[in-house]
């Protein structure tokens, strides 16, 4: 069983930052590639950022590129994510999950484990 929690959402004014964890079971962020993404209302999951399972390489949006940044400590079992410059469109719920599928790390259905989620809510 995969166990994938997220914390650290909340309310933020724009130009803030915010980091998001996410705290995994044993044996998957040392042996998984991970993801996050996000979901408005009325909306699919959309990829936000991903990293390998040694954290040698990272994957961001265009929508996020150079504002937040996705890193891990698998000897805590916790992956990040940073938000820095946040928008009032980075509004949604976040979501951590695990990737299975060896292809693109955009594809939503190449993950196949997903936390509850954490609301980051963004006002201008």
């Amino acid at each position: 069983q995969v166990l994938l929690v997220e914390s650290g959402g909340g309310s933020v004014q724009a130009g803030g930052s915010l980091t998001l964890s996410c705290e995994a079971s044993p044996r998957v962020l040392d042996r998984y590639a991970m993801g996050w993404f996000r979901r408005s209302p009325a909306q699919d999951k959309k990829f936000v950022a991903a990293i390998n399972w040694s954290g040698s390489n990272t994957y961001y949006s265009d929508s996020v590129k150079g504002r937040f940044t996705i890193s891990k400590n698998n000897n805590k079992n916790t992956m990040y994510l940073q938000m820095n410059s946040l928008k009032p469109e980075d509004t949604a719920v976040y979501y951590c999950a695990r990737k299975v599928w060896s292809g693109n790390y955009t594809y939503v259905g190449g993950y196949d484990s997903w936390g509850q989620g954490t609301q980051v809510t963004v006002s201008s």
